[in-house]
């Protein structure tokens, strides 16, 4: 552990560190000087520098933060011998050599060595350069502050770093701050005392800042504006110390007693009482040591100060604030490297994105190239999977985006699909007919249906497509979404990756999108009426005839067997009718008969289910004897038809537009067309249902294999030849120059990333040279 009085140089080293870097992360320990505008900070400042070397003036005058650093030196120090010795080798060539006094001059031609100057400055913005002359010193601050903060009055936070050497100071870190307005006057902004408070918070709000609050003797404390701020960051004054200035210049018979006992405003760090040098003193060009020795006389001698007088004055303050920033900095010092440790291991991370601070050689291309490859393959491949370690939380993606279009887009759309929206009732009866050519048929033909069907199983065709679409554009999008900062440091091996990568996945899009088609066309080739899910003709005839029976016996109260006489006498010719309504009338009565059998109609005027399977064994043919005409019904989708097929030139057009209600559905019909006879109207609705039917049973099938075809051929294949296909094309030695070309800006990152972990590294090791 270092003694103390190495703490205050080690610190300055930090800061110098940290201002070579550009930095100011680390929130060192420093002494903040704040006041108002004629308060004394200037003279408090020059008495503790000893030497007069800040600007004056009206107005503000520090309009820049001044980080003043005191080292003291001894007068033998190597500093000094060295820096002449180079004055001497460069025999006054160099623009760091000051030119020399005129005692100098007198000294050196009469052969006797100049005297050593143990006292000088140096800016940091002016490395190398020693300004002995504190007048230059002077003229420098006003340059730099007008060459930044321009040449009104405005003011900027960028600080003017000042290193003062002298065997007289203590070591000591100070910033000046400028000083507190209320009025904007002259070519001040209007806004300058919200500037200044501002830029005053930035430092005495840090927790490490030792805050110096300047208050003259002659304003009353209580609108003290230095207190006040400190006040709103230090509410309980644990990092303040109140200076009290001009205290000579007091109403007689007043004294401040109460405030440098800490009485009036109680401050953990007390208060200090000192006497400025007045500008009469300042014109007169007395020196600051005189100044010091008329402050001490007057603690002294004054009836109520002399009794604290060792505790008030300048050099008593100078040396509080040495032991208090000491003390300060021993505190912290521990804090301050953990933070630093904090620091670079965030750093070495941020590095780590731009690929570290390794130079790629010819040797390490190839390695570098292929383990990018890797990397992007496997991001690839985990996003598809749902395994990647930045999967986003705000929107699905990847694997689970694929499953939602499977799921949720693909599902729903098949199933919006109506199988007959654009099939209407003209329609199918144009269908069936066509399908019976120049013969009227006994039943209706299932060529029809087929012929119906077909192009009804097309509608899925284009949303299996889309589906196929959907799952390539996400995965373009997983593939485009797979780099890394480590993989962006090479924009052009990047571009070609994706390239790649959307390459096969183009080249995967025209088969799965064949095969998909080629599904359609499967289903289309063959029509299998036989399929144990697919409607039977049977319960279609049963479920239209019991929806046609309700409707009729709410609209009439006829029995079944009362509406197909009805029917049949519209159907049939009147010697046909009069024939199959005897033998149905004889049919049914010896049916009734029987003890086992119940009545065809219950009291209610229902009919009764014998009622229902007399009239389906009548018109569908499960009777082996009815006519000949009327043959069994097969179960195949045809059922008899009528010998009258076709009555519609008995038929008149209707003058308006008639609208016919099957099964619950209302179409509308153009005047000239033909009205559907019952018979047709049957046949129509067989037929509508039989589609709806097989339709369903194709969509489901649809349904399931798509999307395993499309894992199959597009996502799978892609996922399993990804990284094959990346060797293939890219590595090859010839490519690798120009691949792992860097991105401009991000070396430029990169390199500032590398200075920066070098700084906290030798900043770490200044710490742990004393910890």
């Amino acid at each position: 552990m270092a003694s103390l009085e190495d703490l205050i140089p080690t610190v300055n080293k930090l800061q110098d560190v940290m201002y070579d870097a550009g930095i100011d992360t680390l929130d060192l320990p420093v002494l903040a000087v704040i006041g108002s505008q004629s308060s004394g900070k200037s003279s408090i400042l020059e008495t503790l520098v000893g030497k007069d070397f800040l600007p004056r003036g009206t107005g503000i005058v520090t309009r820049r933060p001044l980080v003043l650093q005191l080292n003291n030196i001894s007068p033998n120090s190597p500093l000094i011998n060295e820096y002449q010795e180079t004055q001497g080798q460069n025999n006054g060539a160099s623009e760091a050599k000051e030119e020399l006094t005129l005692e100098d001059h007198l000294r050196k031609s009469q052969g006797i060595q100049p005297k050593a100057r143990d006292e000088w400055g140096e800016f940091l913005h002016l490395p190398g350069r020693r300004f002995y002359d504190f007048g230059e010193i002077r003229q420098e601050i006003e340059n730099e502050t007008a060459r930044i903060a321009g040449k009104n009055k405005g003011i900027s936070r960028i600080p003017i770093n000042l290193k003062v050497f002298s065997p007289r100071v203590l070591n000591l870190t100070l910033v000046d701050l400028p000083g507190i307005t209320k009025v904007p006057i002259g070519e001040q902004p209007a806004d300058i005392e919200k500037q200044i408070k501002n830029l005053i918070l930035e430092y005495v709000a840090k927790p490490n800042c030792i805050i110096l609050a300047i208050s003259p003797a002659n304003v009353d404390l209580v609108n003290s504006e230095s207190l006040k701020l400190a006040r709103d960051v230090d509410p309980h004054g644990k990092r303040t110390i109140g200076v009290i200035t001009k205290m000579d210049l007091m109403d007689s018979g007043t004294n401040a007693l109460d405030i440098l006992s800490g009485k009036l405003y109680p401050l953990k760090l007390g208060f200090v009482g000192i006497v400025n040098r007045s500008q009469q003193d300042i014109q007169a060009n007395r020196s600051v040591e005189e100044a010091l020795n008329n402050e001490e006389l007057f603690f002294t001698r004054h009836p109520v100060y002399r009794t604290i007088s060792t505790k008030c004055g300048t050099r008593y303050l100078a040396k509080l604030l040495n032991q208090i920033l000491m003390n300060h900095i021993r505190d912290k010092l521990p804090d301050i490297k953990a933070r630093l440790n904090t620091l670079m291991g965030q750093t070495e991370q941020e590095l780590a994105t731009y690929g570290g601070s390794g130079v790629i050689t010819q040797e390490n291309q190839a390695g570098l190239v292929l383990q990018l490859m890797n990397k992007f393959a496997a991001r690839f491949v985990s996003s598809i999977e749902g395994t990647s370690s930045d999967i986003s939380t705000k929107e699905l993606c990847g694997g689970a985006r694929i499953y939602y279009i499977y799921n949720n887009i693909f599902g729903h759309s098949l199933e919006s699909i109506n199988p007959t929206s654009n099939l209407s009732t003209a329609d199918i009866r144009t269908a069936i007919r066509n399908s019976t050519g120049p013969r009227p048929s006994l039943f209706v033909p299932e060529l029809a249906f087929d012929l119906l069907v077909k192009p009804q199983i097309y509608l899925l065709l284009e949303p299996s497509q889309r589906c196929v679409e959907m799952v390539y554009e996400e995965l373009m999008k997983i593939c485009h979404n797979c780099g890394s900062p480590e993989l962006a440091r090479y924009p052009k091996l990047q571009a070609k990756l994706i390239e790649v990568v959307s390459d096969l996945l183009r080249e995967r899009l025209g088969p799965t999108r064949s095969y998909v088609e080629s599904l359609i066309d499967i289903h289309r080739a063959y029509i299998n009426t036989n399929h144990p899910n697919f409607l039977s003709a049977t319960d279609a005839m049963s479920d239209i005839a019991e929806a046609k029976k309700t409707k009729h016996k709410s609209a009439t109260g006829k029995s079944d067997l009362e509406y197909a006489k009805l029917t049949l006498t519209k159907e049939l010719s009147r010697k046909d009718a009069e024939l199959q309504l005897s033998n149905a009338t004889e049919r049914d009565n010896s049916v009734a008969s029987t003890p086992s059998e119940a009545t065809s109609e219950d009291e209610e005027g229902i009919p009764s289910k014998q009622s229902k399977d007399s009239f389906l064994n009548y018109f569908f043919g499960k009777d082996q004897q009815k006519p000949n005409h009327y043959t069994a019904f097969s179960g195949n989708g045809q059922f008899p038809a009528s010998q009258n097929f076709d009555q519609t030139e008995n038929v008149a057009p209707s003058s308006d537009f008639e609208k016919l209600q099957i099964n619950g559905s209302t179409t509308e019909r153009s005047f000239d067309e033909p009205k559907l006879t019952e018979r047709e109207e049957l046949e129509c609705e067989l037929i509508r249902r039989l589609i709806i039917s097989y339709f369903g049973i194709v969509r489901e099938m649809i349904q399931d294999q798509i999307p395993k075809a499309v894992m199959c051929l597009l996502v799978n294949f892609s996922k399993e030849i990804i990284q094959n296909r990346l060797v293939t094309k890219l590595y090859k030695e010839s490519l690798f120059k120009e691949l792992l070309l860097e991105d401009q800006n991000l070396a430029q990152d990169r390199e500032k990333c590398v200075k920066l972990l070098d700084t906290y590294k030798e900043a770490s090791k200044i710490i742990g040279d004393i910890l």
